[in-house]
C-alpha cells in the first residue's frame, strides 16, 4: 500500500452544453461516484476557440444547466466563461480555479474531456501548460474513437502522456497534476447536435434531457428560430 497522502478530488466538466442532456449529467455523476469527487463544476465554454459559436445564448445556457443539476448536491455550476469576453481558453479558467483551490484547500483538480476533444489537444492554446494545473479525466463518447490505451492517441500527444497514465482514483489523488486517466462511463448515444436537430424539425425530446430545461427550451422557443 502506498504511503503517499491522498487528497479530495474535484471535477472540472468542460463543454458547450448546448443543451445540456441526459448523456453529460450520466457522465457526470458516474464520474463523480467513481473517483470519489468532492464536487463536480459543469464550465460551459463561452466561445470556443475549436469550434462554432453555440448556437443558444450564454444566458440560456446557464439557465438550463442550473435547472439540470439544481437537484444534485454534489454538482455546481461555473459560469466564468460565460461571463468572460472574447475566445475562450481553458488553461486561463483552470489557472484560476487552480489558484482558488490553492488558497482554500488542497485539493487535486480533474479536468473532464470527451475523447474528441481529448485528441485535439495539441491545438488547444498553452496545452501542455494543462497538465502543471490538473489532472486529465477522458470520457469516451458514442460514435467518436475511443481511447483505451496509449496507442489510440497521435504520436505527439501519445509522447507528452507516456508517462502519465492512472490506473486508479488513488493514482490521481495521491499526485499534484499531472495525470492522464480514462473514466470507464456508459456510452449514451444522445448529442446535442442531434436535440437540436429534433426540436427544429418538431419532434419529440422527450427522456433525451431533463423535463425542466425542455419546458424552458419550449417556453423560449431555443433552437427554434425564438430568443
Amino acid at each position: 500500500m502506498s504511503n503517499t497522502r491522498a487528497f479530495p478530488l474535484i471535477g472540472i466538466y468542460g463543454g458547450t452544453f448546448d443543451p445540456v442532456h441526459h448523456g453529460h449529467l450520466r457522465v457526470a455523476e458516474e464520474v463523480s461516484e467513481n473517483l470519489n469527487l468532492d464536487h463536480l463544476y459543469f464550465l460551459p465554454a463561452g466561445q470556443p476557440r475549436l469550434r462554432d459559436l453555440p448556437p443558444a445564448a450564454n444566458q440560456h445556457r446557464r439557465v438550463m444547466l442550473r435547472r439540470a443539476i439544481r437537484s444534485n448536491a454534489r454538482f455546481f455550476l461555473d459560469d466564468r466563461e460565460l461571463r468572460r469576453t472574447g475566445e475562450t481558453r481553458s488553461v486561463e479558467s483552470l489557472r484560476e480555479i487552480r489558484s482558488n483551490v490553492e488558497k482554500n484547500g488542497k485539493k487535486r483538480i480533474c479536468f473532464i474531456v470527451g475523447a474528441d476533444a481529448f485528441l485535439k489537444l495539441p491545438q488547444w492554446y498553452c496545452w501542455q501548460e494543462l497538465f502543471e494545473l490538473c489532472h486529465i479525466v477522458i470520457v469516451n463518447r458514442p460514435g467518436n474513437v475511443l481511447i483505451r490505451y496509449a496507442a489510440d492517441l497521435p504520436s505527439v500527444l501519445r509522447s507528452e502522456c507516456e508517462d502519465r497514465w492512472a490506473d486508479t482514483a488513488r493514482g490521481l489523488s495521491e499526485s499534484l497534476s499531472g495525470r492522464v486517466y480514462v473514466a470507464q462511463t456508459s456510452l449514451l448515444a444522445i448529442s446535442s447536435t442531434s436535440i437540436r436537430a429534433a426540436i427544429q424539425a418538431g419532434k419529440s425530446v422527450r427522456y433525451l434531457l431533463p423535463d425542466n430545461v425542455i419546458s424552458y427550451i419550449i417556453r423560449r422557443k431555443i433552437y427554434a428560430g425564438g430568443e
